[in-house]
């Protein structure tokens, strides 16, 4: 689907015109410029690994709000 959908792009951006083809890429340019938190990838593991372990063991609790305030001083 990714494939797909990039190869699509890929031959319109091909057909654009030189006009069009420098505003896309002010557009582009943009969205690499909005910063997002940095979330240290330890923490991202540790989010993915519970929500794996709970969906295998789905009795169990996902503990993700005793531990949000350490995330939030990480983000802040």
């Amino acid at each position: 689907m990714m494939n797909a959908t990039a190869e699509l792009l890929k031959t319109k951006i091909e057909n654009f015109s030189p006009e069009t083809l420098e505003a896309f890429a002010r557009i582009v340019e943009s969205f690499e410029e909005t910063s997002q938190p940095a979330i240290p990838q330890f923490q991202l593991d540790e989010i993915l690994y519970r929500i794996q372990f709970h969906h295998e063991n789905p009795m169990t609790k996902l503990d993700f709000y005793d531990n949000i305030s350490e995330l939030q001083k990480s983000c802040a």
